[in-house]
């Protein structure tokens, strides 16, 4: 692929180009891509197309929401992100130039010939591999200092007041693991359920670079998908006909690098992915990543390592998508989050996150009950005593308990408790059902790393042309309207088709300017599936010219008509021979 070109086509055509332009050598920023006219279509199908897959047919216990980019410091001190989500950054002593370590030691030793894999390395690891192979600042040759933890959260404030910390979301996750006993409520306390949602997260990376693969601000198109772990079964994991390409864990620690074939069920049966599901919106993944062009032996999964995973997660898969620029890219991430997050929160919050389970037999149970010492309230809060007793009934007596044991005091809605304001009793009784902290996997997708290997993959060049493949129901504009010449009758039924596809709803383009081979040629490069094309004979029969991107070959049909083909095709993912054959019709030429 002539990269040149291919980012060339990109910005000139108005798909994605860097944020900042004008200010370029003033403000030098990196990490902010800008998508144009074709590239904000093209990520609205591309997300479009992911809600077809993983939401649409599975809207009955699968369902969006939205919640804010900015929370409060809390949130995030109960996800972990405080504490762990860092990437280790050195500066060079000299130019005062900073780095992400891994990655310079990675491309530094690279150069040598030495490959050696940095990720879940200690910063005194990474310190180490600095100081043995003396690397340098790779710009000025300066010394490198201590590799330290940089924390990746952008971080503001919240009104007026600056101890009222806040932070830019670095996922969409935690707004769903919040949100929680609110959906469980409006979707009838069932499970399972899964929360969907598609938004902007920003993460404050050290030294972005590689365009739309490694950003600051970006998308994501992520699932919570909470169950019952005494009840993992997926009743839809048969129905997917997909193999799912893995090299699991131990080979991982193998160094074993080729991927094996599984059958969903298979993958959960033998071990190698933890439940069935994982294991389906694992499959759902690859049939989405192949729908977008993806070939299957492009892309695979690959299991992390213990020390390689995220805080939070029991087993995680990464899908990795090659991509001729830049080698094997992670487009979307796979993690087993068991009840790190719902337990997190139900521990910082104080709020009652479990739910229940029916017992096919009933136990019997001691229960812990907490009551408020009323006198004591009373002598400590004076008028706020009845919020404080109200608070305490709300309060989740085991957790309450827990931290009165091991702290001595308690805080419940910003009240600090003590252990001679409740009375602690434990009763015995027998119970039908039982509450536990419902599990969940979490299928993440990046959207904008998604949109630059659909691109690169639809990308090819004919006679040095550049053509985008685009599938046609994720092409930004769906159908080209084409007067052959630029005579008045020939423009007023070509203005009159496009107005019609744009009454249906089809992202239609018209244009009468030039040769009708260059027309088709820029079109081509755009991505353009079909091109409805006006000549001669259409004043006379009113019929026109449908013309396919990829095979060139055309067929002629009745304006009346041409509409609902165009529609049907891209719903159906149709070429024009399949066109013609489906009714009846003859190929009349290629060009």
């Amino acid at each position: 692929m002539n990269y040149e070109k291919f980012l060339e086509l990109m910005s000139e055509g108005g798909f994605f180009y860097p944020s900042f332009e004008i200010y370029r050598g003033k403000a030098e920023v990196g990490g902010f891509y800008d998508y144009g006219p074709l590239g904000v279509e093209l990520k609205r199908n591309i997300i479009e197309k992911w809600r077809r897959v993983f939401i649409y047919p599975y809207q009955d216990f699968i369902v969006e929401i939205e919640t804010p980019i900015i929370m409060p410091k809390i949130v995030f001190e109960a996800s972990g992100h405080l504490e762990h989500f860092t990437d280790a950054i050195v500066e060079c002593t000299r130019c005062g130039r900073k780095y992400r370590a891994d990655h310079l030691i990675e491309e530094e030793l690279g150069k040598r010939g030495i490959s050696i894999k940095t990720e879940g390395l200690g910063l005194d690891e990474l310190n180490g591999l600095i100081r043995k192979y003396g690397i340098k600042c790779p710009v000025c040759g300066g010394e490198l200092g201590e590799v330290k933890a940089f924390n990746l959260l952008f971080q503001t404030t919240i009104g007026p007041y600056s101890e009222n910390i806040g932070y830019l979301r670095p996922e969409t996750a935690q707004g769903m693991f919040v949100s929680f006993p609110k959906v469980f409520n409006l979707m009838g306390r069932k499970l399972p359920l899964g929360i969907a949602q598609v938004g902007k997260v920003g993460r404050n990376e050290i030294s972005p670079r590689q365009g739309l693969i490694r950003l600051r601000e970006f998308t994501q198109m992520e699932i919570e998908f909470f169950f019952d772990p005494e009840n993992p079964r997926c009743p839809y994991l048969d129905e997917l006909d997909v193999k799912l390409r893995i090299v699991p864990e131990k080979d991982v620690a193998a160094g074993i690098k080729e991927p094996r074939e599984f059958r969903p069920r298979e993958a959960v049966e033998s071990g190698v992915v933890p439940n069935e599901w994982m294991a389906f919106f694992m499959g759902l993944a690859t049939i989405y990543m192949n729908e977008l062009g993806i070939p299957l032996d492009h892309q695979y999964f690959l299991a992390k390592l213990p020390q390689e995973r995220a805080h939070y997660a029991a087993a995680s898969f990464d899908q990795m998508v090659y991509s001729e620029r830049f080698g094997w890219v992670e487009v979307s991430g796979h993690a087993y989050r068991t009840d790190y997050d719902l337990s997190r929160h139900m521990k910082y919050s104080g709020y009652d996150l479990t739910v229940e389970r029916r017992l096919s037999t009933p136990k019997e149970v001691v229960e812990v009950r907490v009551y408020p010492n009323p006198q004591r309230i009373r002598d400590a809060f004076a008028s706020e005593a009845p919020r404080v007793m109200q608070a305490i009934s709300k309060a989740d007596p085991r957790w309450l308990v827990n931290e009165l044991n091991s702290k001595g005091v308690v805080v419940v809605d910003g009240y600090s408790i003590t252990r001679d304001m409740v009375f602690i009793k434990e009763e015995k009784r027998k119970v039908f059902v039982e509450r536990f902290i419902p599990h969940d996997v979490e299928p993440s997708f990046g959207v904008d790393r998604i949109i630059y290997v659909t691109l690169e993959h639809a990308y090819t060049e004919i006679d040095g042309k550049p053509v985008l493949r685009l599938p046609p129901d994720i092409a930004p504009i769906k159908v080209a309207v084409l007067p052959i010449i630029k005579k008045d009758e020939y423009v007023s039924i070509g203005k009159r088709i496009f107005r019609e596809f744009s009454r249906a709803g089809v992202k239609a383009v018209y244009d009468d300017d030039g040769t009708i081979g260059s027309r088709y040629a820029r079109y081509d490069a755009l991505g353009v599936p079909f091109a409805v094309t006006i000549d001669d004979k259409t004043p006379i029969d009113n019929t026109v010219t449908i013309r396919d991107r990829d095979t060139k070959a055309q067929v002629r049909v009745s304006i009346n008509n041409v509409v609902a083909i165009i529609i049907d095709a891209v719903l159906r993912k149709l070429t024009i021979n399949e066109i013609a054959r489906s009714m009846g019709l003859q190929l009349i030429s290629r060009g």
